[in-house]
């Protein structure tokens, strides 16, 4: 018979939850010995011998035993449709859903839907759709951009069991085509301007049967000819129809599928990322641990709901009791919506976040000898008492930062930061300024969200924290990168991510599922990080697929560069380009038109529009001088350094096909799309020094 050690090992490393003997201090034993300790802080290694020989499996210290599955304070909510329930019955009357959007298009102040209205509205939505004949497993499709209705449709879908199906509002006609075709999707939700869309090519996807225009009218929409099959009517009538003929809820199990996420890619065709409820219930299990909402919280949703990012973060606000306002559909009006909904939580990409920290940083280099200084003055001393752990001086918030908290509405008590890597000194930045925690997440839609997070508290930037509660991570080699286990300070390898949140498969594509998941159950991410000692934080530092090679044998990651660059206050986006067969880096700069015009106000330069300051050699000099002394700032190496730059007054768009829905740049699409711009810098660089 096994010991009790012995046992305690197999349920570990089986994910199974030991039957007793599960207090933390009877589990402290020696590594040697084939079992963990619980020394570490954040995140603990797992006594797993893998074909490398070495335990290198890591866990969040919150989960040590069993890794998280269900809410720990609800373990009876299984699915999407537990937690809507769990809300309803808990925050019945309180605000949940608003919008200043009103009924005629004008902008005014928010109005709110509370829990229980929100409700009815679902079981309105979801009997309209069985009115219509869809059935359990329907996929549905949602075709326009945050708004109340769609949090509703997507309850009503959990409610009776339907499969979601986000469509991004700015794909382009061929790639919802193919989404809505690949995906068999039978009811479209649209707006308006999204209808007209889908009648272009209504007769090229034969699968949909019932379209339902949200904020229409029925006696605007057009009228479909009988051979289509489609059936067209509008929102409110179809609430009308549901609540004339409500039909019992069909709840689903958490091993059915949620929603199908279409992640499109750099490359090739998008791909239908498959999340059952379990998938996105224990994601928002391990995300509940290190971040705590409450109902008295307010959130403003404008990133995209079709992005796994935003999703998440509403199933875990919906968990809380939070009110949720919604933008007014304009990211040039952000700013207005921030001030009227003044919300207490904020999540944002770095993007964002680069640009709210060069538009302070910029205007207070404008400011006055007198003024840069108090705003010096007060930053250091509110950054030395946080990295102590101290209350700083409230003379500082009311003389300084209080200014700028009112950007975001005045009330901000977290900031979280999601989608690609936030720059280490602009979350510091954030963190003095707005004197809240900002919090980074890392994860991808196969994880249903969050791989690892921050904690609260953890002053340490540069790294995205330790392992969701409810999965493992694991570092491995990459030897043609010279990454691998036996580095030191720190092991470094491509993350690989275990357990309940890891996705069940690409619809309908089984062949990048093998590429992507091994025969032990592990996803490769296509992410290098490396451990961090003192706590096992996790740091991310590379890119496996988006690596290239200069001439010289040098590796270049040019996420990394460009991140260090869009701290450059003339950089709204950034491309680097290189190749072996040139020995340096080129960028092409979507440039800040304000910062640009401002500085050649600043130097007496005379121009007809800014395209031609764009041109103008004086401007691509003072642009790459300022990249220049940023990169030395961020200790660039001497290769990772741009040699030339061009500037465009175009943004890097989804229209322009230059960057994903999750704002990554399609680097084939921008090499193909610059290429006469790179071509004439690596011809200049070679004429001005033949070996630059």
């Amino acid at each position: 018979m096994d010991s009790p050690a012995q046992r305690r090992l197999k349920a570990i490393q089986g994910h199974l939850v030991p039957a007793s003997d599960d207090s933390r201090s009877e589990i402290q034993r020696n590594e040697t010995a084939g079992e963990f300790s619980l020394g570490q802080t954040y995140s603990v290694v797992l006594p797993e011998k893998l074909q490398t020989g070495k335990w290198n499996v890591y866990r969040s210290a919150h989960s040590p035993l069993s890794l998280v599955r269900r809410l720990p304070n609800h373990p009876e909510i299984g699915t999407l449709h537990d937690i809507f329930v769990h809300a309803v019955e808990n925050f019945q009357d309180y605000k949940y859903l608003g919008t200043r959007v009103r009924i005629d298009g004008t902008i005014g102040e928010y109005k709110w839907m509370t829990y229980g209205e929100a409700g009815t509205a679902r079981s309105a939505v979801g009997s309209g759709l069985c009115y219509h004949g869809l059935s359990k497993g329907a996929r549905i499709g949602l075709y326009f951009i945050n708004r109340p209705e769609w949090l509703i449709v997507d309850h009503a879908c959990s409610a009776y069991s339907h499969i979601s199906v986000p469509l991004y509002d700015t794909l382009g006609p061929d790639a919802i085509k193919y989404i809505v075709n690949h995906a068999d999707v039978q009811a479209i939700f649209c707006v308006p301007n999204t209808l007209n869309a889908l009648l272009s090519f209504l007769s090229e996807i034969s699968s949909v049967r019932l379209i339902v225009v949200v904020g229409g009218t029925d006696d605007h929409l057009p009228s479909l000819p009988s051979t289509s099959g489609v059936k067209l009517v509008s929102y409110s009538k179809l609430i009308s129809q549901g609540r004339s003929s409500l039909q019992p809820f069909c709840p689903p199990k958490p091993e059915d599928v949620a929603t199908i996420c279409y992640t499109s890619g750099t490359t090739g065709t998008p791909k239908g990322v498959v999340l059952t409820h379990g998938n996105l219930i224990a994601s928002v299990a391990g995300m509940s641990y290190p971040i705590k909402f409450h109902s008295s919280d307010i959130y403003i949703s404008y990133l995209p709901l079709a992005h796994i990012y935003e999703r998440v973060n509403q199933v875990l606000s919906l968990y809380y009791g939070v009110a949720v306002g919604f933008y007014q559909g304009d990211n040039l009006k952000l700013m207005d919506d921030l001030a009227a909904l003044r919300p207490t939580i904020f999540c944002s990409v770095p993007r964002l976040y680069n640009r709210i920290y060069a538009g302070i940083t910029n205007a207070v280099k404008t400011s006055g000898v007198l003024r840069e200084r108090l705003f010096n003055a007060a930053y250091n001393s509110k950054k030395q008492a946080i990295m102590s752990g101290r209350r700083s001086s409230p003379m500082w918030d009311r003389l300084v930062f209080n200014k700028i908290k009112v950007k975001l509405g005045g009330r901000v008590r977290f900031m979280g930061s999601g989608a690609s890597p936030l720059s280490p000194d602009v979350m510091e930045f954030l963190r003095v300024c707005f004197g809240c925690p900002v919090i980074e997440g890392y994860g991808m839609t196969e994880t249903s969200c969050v791989i690892s997070i921050m904690e609260d508290g953890d002053n340490l930037t540069g790294h995205v924290g330790s392992p969701n509660p409810a999965c493992e991570i694991k570092l491995v080699d990459v030897p043609e990168m010279n990454y691998t286990s036996e580095d030191q300070p720190y092991p470094r390898g491509e993350i690989c991510v275990r357990g309940p949140i890891v996705f069940q498969g690409y619809y309908k594509d089984h062949v990048h599922m093998r590429e992507v998941i091994d025969d032990d159950g592990w996803l490769h991410t296509g992410d290098i990080g490396l451990w961090l000692p003192g706590g096992g934080r996790l740091r991310i530092i590379d890119r496996k697929k988006n690596i290239f090679k200069l001439a010289q044998g040098e590796y270049i990651a040019p996420e990394k560069v460009e991140n260090v660059y869009a701290k450059c206050r003339f950089v709204s986006q950034c491309f680097i380009y290189g190749d072996s067969f040139n020995s340096c880096l080129v960028a092409v700069v979507s440039v800040d038109p304000d910062v640009m015009n401002d500085w050649a106000a600043s130097e007496g330069i005379k121009y007809e529009d800014l395209g031609q300051l764009c041109n103008d050699r004086r401007a691509r000099a003072a642009v790459l001088a300022d990249m220049d002394a940023v990169g030395r700032e961020a200790q660039l190496r001497g290769f990772e350094f741009a040699k030339a730059v061009t500037l465009v007054l175009e943004p890097f768009t989804l229209e322009n096909g230059l960057l994903t829905p999750t704002f990554k740049i399609k680097r084939p699409q921008a090499k193909a799309y610059f290429a006469k711009a790179i071509s004439d810098m690596y011809a200049e660089l070679s004429t001005s020094d033949p070996t630059p």
